[in-house]
């Protein structure tokens, strides 16, 4: 799926109306089935930016182009087919906490099954190698018929990562997916989500602070800030100077001082939530 933005404006919702948009005056493309990084620090409207694209918030100005159709002037029923060709990975996988990890790789299939095979799957998944597989590319296979609440919050980033390779879908929309992961296995991750989308023909579309990761997985780099789009350029074009400048006076993001893998150690947080 290509994507194509011009004079893109949005405003997050819980800004109050006097707030700057949290994007401004944007103009992107995006070729089917390239891999693209966003870098910049915070409040630059990365996470913006994907909720934009997954049509999960409507833009108060400009165009979004969604394989050439514009998602806001389908009807109902256009709008929900093109979201089922879109998967979005937030940053925390909202993963029901007494679900089995099984369950939730294989609702990546959700958008392309019918209500009573959706919710059979709860019950009994229908095809647990697949689970089983995506899982391997995470290194997490041993964690297959564990429970979602006993996993850490970086086992569960990863679940929620996993998912994707299960999805029906031609846009990956990957919002900071190693936040919460150790050195080691973000690049692990890193890898086989780049490798798997080229090898998929997927577009994929991520935003990351560890930008390291970003030029070492992805020829394509855009930085933001304040949401502008401060550059636009091949990976080996990224200077040391390009970066200091998007990074000015958040220079601890840019050095990585910040990354909080620690939650990859650590058990998770008991959650207040009933279902399987």
């Amino acid at each position: 799926m290509n994507l194509e933005l011009k004079g893109l404006q949005a405003r997050h919702p819980s800004a109050p109306a006097s707030a700057a948009p949290a994007l401004q005056a944007l103009d992107l493309q995006v070729a089917a089935g390239e891999q693209v990084a966003i870098i910049g620090p915070s409040g630059a409207g990365k996470t913006t930016l994907l909720q934009v694209l997954a049509c999960a918030q409507r833009p108060t100005q400009g165009v979004v182009l969604l394989g050439g159709q514009d998602p806001w002037q389908l009807p109902a029923g256009g709008l929900r087919q093109l979201r089922g060709q879109l998967f979005l990975a937030p940053q925390v996988p909202p993963l029901p906490p007494r679900q089995r990890v099984v369950t939730s790789v294989l609702a990546g299939r959700l958008p392309a099954m019918g209500g009573w095979a959706s919710l059979r799957s709860l019950f009994y998944p229908a095809d647990i190698p697949a689970a089983y597989q995506a899982l391997v590319h995470f290194d997490l296979a041993d964690k297959l018929f564990e429970r979602v609440d006993r996993l850490s919050g970086g086992e569960r980033q990863r679940v929620g990562l996993a998912r994707a390779l299960l999805a029906p879908a031609s846009l990956w929309l990957i919002d900071e997916p190693l936040s919460a992961l150790d050195p080691m296995r973000a690049r692990m991750a890193m890898g086989a989500l780049v490798g798997l989308a080229r090898e998929r023909q997927a577009t994929l579309v991520a935003t990351l602070h560890q930008v390291d990761m970003a030029l070492a997985h992805f020829d394509r780099i855009i930085g933001l800030r304040e949401g502008r789009q401060l550059f636009d350029l091949p990976a080996r074009q990224v200077s040391p100077e390009r970066l200091a400048h998007l990074y000015d006076q958040h220079e601890h993001e840019l050095r990585g001082d910040a990354l909080p893998f620690a939650a990859e150690l650590s058990p998770a947080s008991p959650a207040v939530m009933h279902c399987r």
